[in-house]
């Protein structure tokens, strides 16, 4: 990650758009700005929630509220509570995330 070009700036996430996604089962409601190479969302999981997919991008996610299972390609599964995060590099290792309860993260990629 190279973060280069981005003037300091604040920002108040109710004031950004949130978009829905979908997932296998249950929604993620994103609110994303990108400050140039680097995507910064508040993501919001619905109870249910389930990834429609395996993700390969690198992210740094940190569990705001809730908890959030994030389940590996080879069988792994990782639990984040509240105050917990995660790193992982880009084509590194296929994750895909699931909440019963609900979550809400903040995530940079």
């Amino acid at each position: 990650m190279n973060m280069t070009n981005i003037p300091f700036g604040t920002t108040d996430w109710e004031n950004v758009e949130k978009v829905e996604h979908k997932g296998e089962s249950g929604s993620a409601f994103w609110r994303t700005k990108q400050c140039g190479s680097i995507r910064v969302r508040m993501v919001e999981y619905t109870a249910g929630y389930k990834a429609d997919h395996w993700c390969q991008k690198g992210h740094i996610l940190l569990c705001l509220e809730g908890e959030l299972y994030t389940e590996l390609k080879n069988g792994e599964v990782h639990v984040l509570q509240a105050g917990m995060s995660y790193e992982v590099a880009d084509e590194t290792m296929a994750h895909r995330s699931y909440t019963p309860s609900g979550a809400k993260l903040f995530i940079v990629d």
